[in-house]
Parts: C-alpha cells; structure tokens; sequence
C-alpha cells in the first residue's frame, strides 16, 4: 500500500498537489460525458480542469505542458462562444453532422499549426529529444484538431480523441501522473461510446434535414 502512496506521490510535492489531480481527471470526465449528451457544460467543466493541469504541469516543470494547457483553455473558451452562438444557413444552432472536405482542410490547418507551436515550445526549453517528446507533439496536434471538430459539432471529433487518448496513455504513465494515465484508459471508452452515440444523431439530423 505504501508503494502505491509513494507512486501516487511521486510526481507532486504535497498531498494538496494529488487531490488537484484528482480533481481534474473527474472534471475531464465529467467534461466528456456532457460532450456525449451535446450538452455545453462540457466547456466551463472542461475549463476548470485545464486550468487545475495547467498549474500542475507548472509547478512540477512540466513547461511545454503548460502552455499548451493554456492553449487548451483558451480553444474551450472558443467552442463555448461557437456552441452558444454560432448559427447554421437556416439560422439555426448548430447541429451535430459529418465533416466535409472544407471541415478537413480547417482541420488539417489546425493539426499542423499546433504541431509547429508545440515543436517551438520544446525547443524553447530545451526538449524534443526523445520519442515520447515527438508522441506529445503529436497527441497535441490530435487534440487540438479533436477540439476544433467538437466545436463545430462534427462527429469525427470522436475518432481524434480515441487516437489522441490511446498514444496519452503511456506518455502520462512515464511522467509520473498515473491517475492521468488512468483517465485516458477511461477516455478511450468513453471516446468510442461518444462517437456511437454522435453518430447516431449526425444521421437523424440528416433525415430531418432532407
């Protein structure tokens, strides 16, 4: 038992710091369950946890993370103002729908974009020499374009979390945040129940639609 202590520990400096974790790993789930049910309280929930990681990763020197938690909070910021008032050619809210050629190109600027950001935050603190130092830049440029997709309410969104989620696994585990490394195993499930369910609606609008 006092191994596991120890683990859970290890990469924090005060009990205070572990229960920070823990609250952000329930709040990020608690942030893709009402991205399941459509539902915007994914975004102020979401947020919440950003902010709570942005800090760990702060103070733990995890600097690269940090700015890109920053980067995170802001981008759920933006598809809180899109959920809340972005209107579709019927002047409607949007609705949830398959991506289109145009969806992936924005989506493939916004992949790139962040890979060259996160590359420039590494190589600002003096990183990017290992593989698990590509993998992150990597599952960063997923997860921003999985950010951008749910902000436009498009069901693919669910494939770049499932991915994004799987490579995070064992990034997380290696840097010592093993209740985060956890939460990404859960992330992927409910990643895989989120595009089922997604899926299902994205279809039902578009008979309603026709």
């Amino acid at each position: 038992m006092k191994e596991w202590i120890s683990i859970l520990l290890s990469p924090h400096s005060s009990w205070i710091h572990l229960i920070l974790e823990f609250t952000a790993v329930t709040f990020s789930i608690f942030s893709v369950v009402f991205a399941q049910k459509n539902n915007i309280w994914l975004y102020p929930i979401g947020i919440v946890s950003t902010i709570i990681y942005s800090y760990l990763t702060f103070v733990t020197s995890l600097y690269g993370d940090f700015i890109i938690n920053i980067y995170y909070t802001g981008m759920s910021v933006y598809g809180w103002y899109i959920w809340l008032f972005k209107k579709n050619p019927k002047n409607k809210k949007l609705s949830i729908t398959f991506s289109d050629k145009k969806d992936y190109f924005y989506t493939f600027l916004w992949f790139l974009s962040t890979c060259l950001f996160s590359i420039t935050v590494y190589f600002f603190n003096g990183k990017l020499q290992t593989f698990f130092d590509w993998m992150d830049v990597l599952t960063t440029g997923i997860f921003f374009s999985g950010m951008y997709q749910m902000a436009m309410k498009k069901v693919e969104n669910w494939i770049f979390w499932m991915v994004g989620n799987l490579i995070s696994v064992p990034i997380y585990f290696l840097k010592g945040l093993i209740l985060t490394g956890f939460l990404f195993i859960f992330l992927v499930l409910l990643a895989i129940e989120g595009y089922i369910i997604w899926n299902q609606k994205a279809l039902n609008n578009k008979k309603t639609y026709f």
